[in-house]
């Protein structure tokens, strides 16, 4: 059967619609709009077919129509209009530049806030440095008091991190002195990947009494570096889902809600074939998120520094209008970091 662009028309026309109200859409109500210009009868009909080809669904409790996920994937791929920033919209986004804030990861966290705020969607930002993988570059262990040092790890991209560690038993000043040293000799360098067992073995073989606590070293050595490599990711605005007529059932988003942390953010893909990437559906990682889509965009801000910011929302979301925002947004993170001016806005918040 083939998909004519009479059968593109009406599946555009029927995913706009279901965009807007979140219930299934009629025949009678496609052929009532502009520029359609088909009787309901025909619409009907093409409806069915639709269906067939497994663009539309048909809830059982209604005979109007709902878009699949290949429908989706069709329209955001070669179906959805260009969406126009307003005035308002393009001041909105730009408030970002307000934040003045001298420390890049707490901008991010900011900026997570303020595209949740602007998607009505839960957000995240994911930012980190490109380039070479993060090694370690120092070891510092400082008197805690009370049974217990800080151990202080300096890592190739200039962060530091700390833990407080409590003493399992005792130790002299000079075991402490020894583990430094010991840490600093067998791992400064290396990357996450390069420290295995043996290293850990050969670490430990070497810190004396203090031996014990080389495990407890190098479990937050492995973290710190997985972190830095991943980036950092500000996750905001879950409960917002909450809202949407999708999420009204208790036990489906509590299933989603459980599922949309941190460390699935971390594990979503970086864009591949452009600067922005839309997975929708069932082409997300996790199971529980397979109702769900999720628009992002990457950004350079240059000096190394880029990162990916987006949404996760219903596959119902107004995808034309968020991937606007968000390339928007990224665009405006290079420009405001830049401290140059950002372009102009479309005087209209209308699709092309």
């Amino acid at each position: 059967m083939e998909l004519t662009e009479r059968k593109k028309k009406i599946l555009r026309a029927i995913v706009d619609c279901y965009i807007q109200t979140a219930e299934p859409v009629g025949s009678k109500a496609i052929a009532a709009m502009p520029g359609m210009d088909v009787s309901s009868a025909t619409v009907r009909n093409e409806m069915a077919d639709l269906t067939e080809l497994g663009y539309l669904e048909q809830p059982h409790t209604s005979s109007g129509r709902i878009p699949s996920p290949a429908g989706y994937r069709l329209y955001v791929d070669e179906l959805m209009e260009g969406y126009r920033l307003s005035t308002d919209e393009a001041a909105h986004l730009t408030q970002a530049r307000e934040l003045k804030l001298q420390q890049f990861d707490q901008a991010m966290s900011q900026v997570g806030k303020l595209i949740s705020q602007l998607t009505n969607l839960p957000a995240y930002a994911v930012a980190g440095r490109s380039g070479s993988e993060p090694v370690v570059r120092k070891f510092e262990l400082l008197d805690g008091g009370a049974g217990s040092f800080i151990l202080v790890l300096l890592t190739s991209d200039d962060a530091v991190s700390n833990k407080l560690i409590k003493l399992p038993l005792k130790l002299e000043e000079q075991d402490l002195r020894l583990l430094s040293s010991v840490l600093n000799a067998g791992l400064s360098g290396l990357t996450e990947a390069q420290i295995g067992q043996e290293v850990l073995d050969r670490v430990a073989g070497a810190a004396g009494a203090a031996a014990g606590l080389v495990p407890i070293v190098v479990d937050f050595t492995l973290e710190t570096l997985r972190a830095r490599r991943q980036g950092a990711v500000y996750l905001t605005g879950q409960t917002r889902l909450l809202g949407q007529p999708e999420y009204q059932d208790v036990e489906k988003a509590r299933e989603v809600l459980s599922t949309l942390d941190e460390e699935m953010i971390a594990n979503l893909p970086a864009p591949t074939d452009g600067p922005v990437q839309i997975l929708v559906g069932p082409e997300n990682i996790a199971r529980e998120l397979k109702d769900t889509s999720v628009v992002m965009t990457r950004f350079d801000i240059g000096d190394g520094m880029q990162g990916m910011i987006g949404v996760v929302g219903p596959q119902r979301m107004d995808y034309a209008q968020v991937t606007a925002r968000l390339s928007y947004f990224a665009e405006s993170l290079g420009r405001m970091f830049g401290k140059n001016e950002l372009p102009s806005p479309s005087p209209e918040g209308q699709r092309e």
